[in-house]
């Protein structure tokens, strides 16, 4: 269209300039004419200049309508931007008060356990140490218990984790937690060496419940890594049994729901077998919370599966050695000791139906791996798949409880 009217208004110039230059040919002859020819189209053509400029005036002046209205559309946009990025600042702002709430709350619970561990941990030695200092084996048993007592003192309580793979892909699907004391020197003590004093003196529970704390920390580093994968985490019966301790835990988890998915709470068969009423109420409690429950150590297969679903324990722990020394042949057929009725490939499939799943454990050997497969089990775990390994001193730190509030209780309890 613009095209049209540049042609149509060039041509009206043309014809404008040739009629005055014939005017003036007639009047004035040839000469006067072309120069009238030539000063026409020069008017022409300033005329159309003219013309040209008030139409870009016109278009510029649009343009900057236009712009002024994209500004104002653009300062909006940032004023509400603004906004945004104050509400995010105090969404921010909230939740590192949250978190140093949740913190502050888990300091002042490791402070409570911290304190009634050293008061049995005194009493114990006082004890001991007065009705009979000069028996060998009680000074044995006395210098022991004193370097779980520093151990725990001067927090060199480590954590080891051992994967949990699916079989037969091998990928881990879960861990198990494990704790180790360091005496002063940094030897590593194994359980067996200070279990034989710490479950007699009722410490294997504070030892559990500080791993308890440091398996809720590591779920929570796990999954802010988007990494889904749950923890055993071994908790006593004395944990459960615990008045003082257990609703001050029961209140942190009912707190921290979001983890029930992550953490799996284990205690071995003969322990389950012997919980009472307040052991079985606490684990229902934390049922209803949505936590699981495994046990380890099985021997015996000849489970109670009603029992073992209405207490809401979802894992079965055996070792591949018992698994597999349980096998027998009746009638032709792979049967397990413990229940010749049942085919032994048919086991994993009747604990499925009660919600239970079976983990091989202490799998050592490929062989093992075979056969555990022709068993339809699910779950492997041993040092063949992964051994346990210590978690790195700084992730420790983040859960340690505070050591400079431990050691100067522990003084004041030995001034007294």
């Amino acid at each position: 269209m613009r095209k049209v009217t540049l042609a149509l208004m060039a041509g009206g110039y043309l014809s404008l300039a040739a009629l005055l230059s014939l005017e003036v040919w007639r009047s004035a002859g040839w000469g006067a004419g072309v120069t009238a020819l030539i000063g026409g189209l020069g008017l022409a053509l300033a005329i159309h200049g003219a013309i040209g400029r008030l139409r870009d005036t016109g278009s510029n002046s649009r343009d900057f309508a236009a712009l002024r209205e994209a500004q104002l559309i653009l300062a909006e946009q940032l004023r509400e931007l603004h906004h945004r990025i104050g509400d995010l600042s105090e969404t921010v702002r909230e939740e590192s008060i949250r978190r140093s709430d949740e913190l502050t709350s888990e300091v002042r619970m490791l402070e409570d356990l911290v304190q009634r561990m050293t008061d049995g941990l005194q009493d114990s030695l006082s004890s001991r140490t007065q009705f009979a200092p000069s028996h060998v084996h009680n000074h044995q048993h006395v210098a022991l218990l004193e370097t779980v007592r520093e151990a725990l003192a001067e927090n060199r309580v480590d954590l080891y984790l051992q994967p949990v793979v699916s079989l037969p892909q091998r990928r881990t699907v879960f861990y198990e937690s494990f704790s180790r004391l360091r005496d002063a020197s940094g030897r590593v003590m194994m359980p067996a060496e200070y279990l034989s004093v710490a479950e007699p003196e009722g410490l294997l529970s504070v030892i559990d419940n500080l791993l308890l704390f440091r398996c809720v920390q590591i779920v929570r580093r796990l999954a802010k890594n988007d990494r889904k994968v749950g923890i055993f985490c071994n908790i006593a019966l004395g944990s459960l049994a615990d008045e003082t301790f257990f609703p001050q835990f029961l209140e942190f988890l009912s707190q921290n729901k979001d983890l029930s998915g992550a953490l799996i709470f284990e205690l071995g068969q003969q322990a389950f077998d012997m919980r009472g009423s307040v052991e079985a109420r606490n684990m229902a409690k934390l049922a209803d919370l949505g936590f699981r429950f495994s046990l380890d150590k099985v021997s015996d297969l000849d489970l109670d599966f009603q029992d073992l679903a209405r207490a809401d324990v979802k894992f079965l722990k055996i070792s591949a050695e018992v698994m597999l020394n349980q096998l027998l042949e009746v009638d032709g057929q792979i049967a397990l000791k413990s229940l010749k009725d049942l085919a032994a490939a048919d086991f994993a499939d009747l604990t499925r139906r009660y919600g239970v799943e079976v983990i091989a454990e202490k799998v050592e050997s490929e062989r093992q791996v075979v056969d555990i497969l022709e068993l339809n089990i699910g779950y492997g775990q041993g040092n063949l798949f992964g051994e346990p390994r210590a978690i790195r001193d700084a992730v420790l730190a983040e859960t340690d409880p505070p050591a400079d509030f431990m050691r100067s209780t522990l003084r004041r309890r030995a001034g007294r």
